[in-house]
């Protein structure tokens, strides 16, 4: 496996992201293949060190002081983050946790971006912001491009570049597959499967978010040939094309809705369902599996044969942020080593800035080669742009299996 190839700096990705030529999927898998078992166990982490171990100099005074407002992932900014930041700058935050971009839409819509500084938004949810208009462009030249993987800023540049100018940049990179009770059962990467979860051991016993399970539901179908998608992507085309593959997967969903013991619809509640709720087998994110393994919980995480499916999210500004100054502020501290890494440590998800691997635990680094084994890498599902067509009629099916 090799790292990005892509020489373009982060300046430049901006400029030219709307011509650029590397699709959003494939700027995904390559950024994220980017964090091999090689890079993870053999990068200097001398030079991270040491980089991330300087003093956090605030060069304009107008941001050393005051606030800052976020609209965040209610999983993505693990302690010691925050406390970390304010130390360093000054600058006090206040964070307005979300557990689904739905729900993250919805207050931005309510507002009108009002009283948030900064949002979170899913790189895929490009079409859906840009047409809610509530977003201000980013200013290139007040964030660190040059240290992000170069794949990243790519994503973000051919995503979210519209009039010419960028809405988005990278925060962290996750993705979704099977998360297990390791003392309740045994899975083995080779023949893992999204359609293990409707194995007859299992009835009573999964959990998963439902338009999550239709989708991996579908995979399936097409790995096997039961109902070819390419890959699902067919289901993007238009709405026609949705509803034909649709249509198919959901008589499955609803036959085998026993099967379900809950569906998650948050970092926390996955948790729980797995050491609390019986769930013994689920699709889910990464990260809240991840942190529970780390913890020394009987939970692991992996890939499927079919691909884990991928996704990024990252910051965007409001148009209505006050607090602009100090927004960059923290942009650049997410975007050093040291954020980037706490990030990482404390979430169960990925880094996105050049060298802030090197800075993770053995543990973490341990997790990420068992949740990837093999050729997992090369097997990555990266979440394709939602149009709002696309999100509207995702919810309508996904709330039909859910009443089933």
């Amino acid at each position: 496996m090799t790292k990005p190839t892509n020489p373009t700096t982060g300046a430049e990705a901006t400029v030219s992201g709307a011509e650029a030529t590397v699709s959003g999927a494939e700027a995904t898998v390559r950024a994220a293949q980017a964090f091999t078992r090689r890079t993870l166990l053999t990068r200097s982490a001398l030079l991270g060190t040491a980089a991330a171990a300087g003093p956090w100099i605030v060069r304009d005074a107008l941001s050393s002081s005051g606030s800052l407002n976020l609209l965040n992932w209610d999983d993505e900014l693990p302690e010691p983050l925050i406390p970390t930041f304010e130390k360093k700058t000054g600058i006090k935050v206040n964070t307005t946790p979300f557990s689904q971009n739905e729900e993250q839409i919805n207050k931005l819509q309510a507002t009108g971006g009002g009283g948030f500084d900064l949002c979170q938004p899913t790189a895929d949810r490009a079409p859906q912001f840009k047409d809610l208009e509530v977003l201000q462009p980013l200013d290139p030249k007040k964030l660190s491009l040059d240290a992000i993987l170069p794949a990243f800023v790519s994503l973000s540049a051919k995503l979210w570049t519209w009039d010419g100018k960028l809405y988005h940049t990278a925060h962290t990179w996750g993705s979704e597959a099977i998360s297990w009770r390791t003392d309740l059962a045994t899975l083995d990467y080779k023949t893992l499967s999204y359609g293990s979860l409707w194995d007859e051991k299992y009835k009573g016993k999964v959990q998963g978010r439902p338009h999550s399970l239709l989708l991996g539901i579908g995979l399936w179908m097409d790995a096997t040939g039961k109902l070819p998608s390419n890959r699902m992507l067919d289901a993007f085309k238009d709405e026609a094309s949705f509803k034909k593959i649709y249509d198919q997967i959901l008589p499955f969903a609803i036959s085998k809705k026993s099967w379900i013991k809950q569906f998650w619809d948050s970092s926390d509640n996955t948790k729980s369902g797995l050491l609390d709720n019986g769930v013994v087998i689920g699709q889910t994110w990464d990260g809240p599996a991840l942190s529970l393994k780390k913890q020394g919980k009987p939970v692991s995480y992996m890939a499927p044969q079919e691909g884990a499916i991928t996704w990024l999210d990252g910051w965007s500004m409001p148009k209505a942020a006050k607090n602009v100054e100090q927004a960059y502020e923290w942009l650049k501290f997410c975007h050093s080593q040291e954020g980037s890494a706490m990030i990482a440590e404390g979430s169960g998800y990925n880094p996105v800035v050049k060298g802030a691997d090197a800075l993770l635990s053995a543990g973490a680094k341990k997790n990420f080669q068992e949740a990837y084994p093999g050729d997992a890498l090369d097997r990555l599902w990266p979440r394709p742009a939602e149009p709002t067509w696309f999100a509207e009629l995702r919810a309508q099916y996904a709330e039909k299996f859910k009443a089933a």
